[in-house]
C-alpha cells in the first residue's frame, strides 16, 4: 500500500507541475487530480515507468499499415468486417499495426471533422468491429484533437451559450494582429459565426466546418484525456496526435509550435508512460524537419516523430536520377534517443507535404519536381504564410502514379521505380508504415476528386473487395505484381536485427545514381548494406566501397544470392535494390 500511495504522490507532484506551467490562474493540483481520475478509473493500471523504459516499445517485426475504415467495401458486410476480412485473408502477420484513420461519425475532411469522438461511424460498423482488430493488430487511432466539427453536439452549445460547449472554442478579434500565423491552408483564419451572445470569429485552421478547440480552458484538455482512456477500453494502443503543431494560439504569434503545445504533448507522454498498457504517442507535424524534431523533446514528447521530408525527398531522387539531397537528409537527420523513433513512410491520406523540404531542397528543385508531377497528373495545393501570400503546401498525387517515370516523362519502369522507393523507406531507420493505396498500386482517383471538389481525394479512392481479390488472384495485374513484391520485401525485413528501429543507421559515401545505407544490428552482430539504383541505367556498385568484413560470409538478402568477392563489383539494374547482409535472416 506504501509503494502504490508512493507512486500515486509521485505521478500526482508531476502532473501538477506540467498544468501549473499550462495554467498558472488554475488550481493545478485539483486538476491533476481530475486529470488521474479520468485516465485511470482503475487506479492498479498506474505503473511507475519513467519514460516507458521498461516496456517493449517497438522492434524490427512491426510495419504498419495505414488506411480508412471504408477503403475496402463489400455488399455483404460493414467496411470495418471487409477490412478485416482484407487483413486476416491477404495481410495475415506480416504487418503487425493497423492505422485507420478517423472512424467517427463526421461533417467533412474524410473523417477529420469529428462529430462525436466517443461513437463509431455506423456507415462503417461498430466499437466491436474496432475492438476485433484491436485483439489482433497494434491498433492507432487518430486523436484529432486541434479541431472538431461544426455540427457536434459541442459547437452547437458554443452558438446557444449552453455549458460545456460554450467554453471550448478559440475566439479571436478579426482587428486583432494575425499577420505571423502559419497557416496549412489558403481560406480565411477565422469564421464568424451568430451565436445567442452575438457574432464571434472562431479561429479554424484547417475549414470553415473544423472549429479550433481552446485549450487556455483546462477543461478542453480533460475532455480529451478523457476520451483518450475511452480509447483504450476498446483497444487503441497508439495515438496519433493529429495536426497537433497548431494546438495552442496566441495573438501576434505564429500560433504554431508553441511552447504550450510542446507541454500538453509533455502532460499526455506522462499520462500514458504511467499507464499498465504499452502506449505510443506520434505527432503528425508536417513541418520543416527543424521543427519537426523538436516534438521528441528530452525523450519526454513524442515517442516517435513521422519522417515527413522522406516522401518529397524519395519522389526528387527517383524522378531525377540523382539522390544527392536524399543523402544530405539522411546524414543530417540524428538518430533517434532512447525510447524515440521515426515513422517512415511514403504516402498517406494526405498530399506528399512539401514544407518539410524547406532547407532540404532548393526551390528549383522543388519547381521541378512539382512540374513533373502535374504532367503524371497530380496537382498541386496552396497554403497561405505570413503576410498572406500563398506557397505549394503538397502535392497530390498516388505514390504509385508520382513514379510514372523521370523529368524526360513516362515511362514503362514505373513498378521498379516504385518498389525502389518503396525497399529505401523499409529499410530506413525507424518503423515502417505503408498506406493501404501503395500497398495496392492504386492510380490516380480522378472521379473521387470531382466528386468531392478537393484535391487530396485524389488518393483516398474507395475500392471493392471483390475486385481488388480478383486482380490479386492474376499474377499478371500491376497490383498482384507490386502486392507480391511488397510482401516479399516485408518477410525479409522483418527478421533482420539490424532493422530494428533504432539499429544504427550510416549513410554510405556512393559514386552518383547509388544511395547507400548501412545498418548494424543493437548487438552489432548484424550488418546490412542497403544500396539501392535510383536511375534508369544500369549503375556499378563497387563492393570495396562498403567495406564488407573478409572474415564473414555476404548475401543479398533480396535475391539470395552469395557474395563470392567481396572486393568484385555488381551490375545493379534500374531501380534494383540489394540488402547485403553478414547473415541469411529471413531467407529459406
Amino acid at each position: 500500500m506504501t509503494d502504490d500511495h508512493t507512486r500515486m504522490n509521485h505521478l500526482q507532484r508531476r502532473l501538477t507541475a506540467q498544468l501549473q506551467l499550462l495554467y498558472p490562474n488554475h488550481n493545478a493540483e485539483r486538476l491533476a487530480q481530475r486529470a488521474i481520475e479520468l485516465f485511470w478509473p482503475d487506479k492498479s493500471q498506474i505503473v511507475e515507468n519513467e519514460h516507458g523504459a521498461d516496456k517493449l516499445l517497438w522492434d524490427e517485426s512491426d510495419i504498419a499499415l495505414i488506411t480508412y475504415g471504408g477503403t475496402i467495401q463489400s455488399d455483404r458486410e460493414a467496411p470495418l468486417k471487409t477490412l478485416y476480412r482484407f487483413l486476416k485473408d491477404r495481410v495475415g502477420q506480416k504487418i503487425g499495426m493497423v492505422h485507420i484513420l478517423p472512424f467517427f461519425p463526421y461533417s467533412s475532411d474524410d473523417g477529420f471533422a469529428v462529430i462525436d469522438y466517443l461513437a463509431v461511424n455506423e456507415n462503417l460498423g461498430d466499437w466491436l468491429d474496432i475492438e476485433k482488430i484491436g485483439a489482433e493488430y497494434r491498433l492507432m487511432a487518430d486523436l484529432v484533437i486541434n479541431h472538431g466539427s461544426s455540427q457536434s453536439k459541442w459547437f452547437q452549445q458554443f452558438l446557444s451559450g449552453e455549458a460545456p460547449g460554450k467554453d471550448y472554442y478559440y475566439i479571436a478579434d478579426p482587428t486583432a494582429d494575425l499577420g505571423e500565423v502559419v497557416r496549412p491552408r489558403a481560406h480565411p483564419l477565422l469564421t464568424p459565426f451568430r451565436t445567442s451572445d452575438g457574432d464571434k470569429h472562431v479561429w479554424s485552421t484547417f475549414s470553415a466546418d473544423q472549429p479550433d478547440f481552446d485549450f487556455t480552458n483546462p477543461d478542453v484538455l480533460l475532455e480529451f484525456i478523457k476520451i483518450i482512456a475511452a480509447y483504450i477500453d476498446h483497444g487503441v494502443r497508439v495515438f496519433r496526435l493529429d495536426a497537433v503543431a497548431f494546438l495552442w494560439k496566441k495573438i501576434g504569434t505564429s500560433s504554431i509550435n508553441l511552447d504550450e503545445t510542446h507541454e500538453v504533448i509533455r502532460l499526455l507522454r506522462t499520462l500514458m508512460d504511467h499507464h499498465a498498457k504499452t502506449l505510443i504517442i506520434i505527432t503528425e507535424t508536417n513541418i520543416p524537419n527543424h521543427e519537426n524534431l523538436t516534438y521528441f523533446g528530452n525523450q519526454n514528447e513524442a515517442h516517435v516523430i513521422y519522417n515527413f521530408s522522406l516522401p518529397p525527398l524519395l519522389v526528387h531522387a527517383l524522378l531525377t536520377g540523382d539522390a544527392l539531397y536524399l543523402k544530405r537528409w539522411t546524414r543530417s537527420n540524428p538518430p533517434a534517443l532512447s525510447g524515440c523513433t521515426y515513422l517512415n513512410f511514403t504516402a498517406s491520406h494526405d498530399g506528399i507535404g512539401l514544407r518539410p523540404t524547406e532547407g532540404v531542397l532548393p526551390p528549383g528543385e522543388v519547381d521541378q519536381m512539382l512540374a513533373a508531377m502535374r504532367r503524371f497528373g497530380g496537382r498541386i495545393s496552396m497554403r497561405r504564410g505570413p503576410g498572406g501570400t500563398e506557397k505549394p503546401y503538397e502535392m497530390n498525387i498516388s505514390y504509385f502514379e508520382a513514379m510514372q517515370g523521370t523529368m524526360a516523362g513516362p515511362d514503362d519502369l514505373q513498378v521498379d521505380r516504385f518498389m525502389a522507393a518503396m525497399a529505401i523507406m523499409l529499410a530506413l531507420e525507424g518503423i515502417p508504415a505503408i498506406y493501404i493505396h501503395s500497398l495496392l498500386a492504386t492510380p490516380n482517383g480522378y472521379e473521387e476528386m470531382n466528386k468531392t471538389g478537393h484535391n487530396r481525394s485524389i488518393n483516398r479512392r474507395q475500392l471493392d473487395y471483390d475486385d481488388i481479390s480478383s486482380k490479386l488472384n492474376d499474377p499478371t495485374t500491376i497490383e498482384a505484381t507490386v502486392f507480391q513484391r511488397f510482401l516479399g520485401l516485408i518477410d525479409i525485413r522483418k527478421t533482420q536485427p539490424a532493422f530494428h528501429p533504432n539499429a544504427v543507421q550510416f549513410t554510405l559515401t556512393l559514386p552518383e545514381g547509388l544511395f547507400g545505407i548501412w545498418r548494424q544490428s543493437l548487438d552489432r552482430k548484424q550488418s546490412i548494406f542497403a544500396v539501392t539504383n535510383v536511375t534508369n541505367q544500369n549503375k556499378t556498385l563497387s563492393l570495396a566501397d562498403i567495406n564488407l568484413i573478409a572474415s564473414d560470409p555476404w548475401w543479398d538478402l533480396i535475391s539470395g544470392t552469395p557474395i563470392s568477392d567481396i572486393e568484385g563489383a555488381q551490375t545493379l539494374a534500374p531501380y534494383q535494390t540489394v540488402w547485403i547482409s553478414n547473415n541469411t535472416l529471413g531467407r529459406d
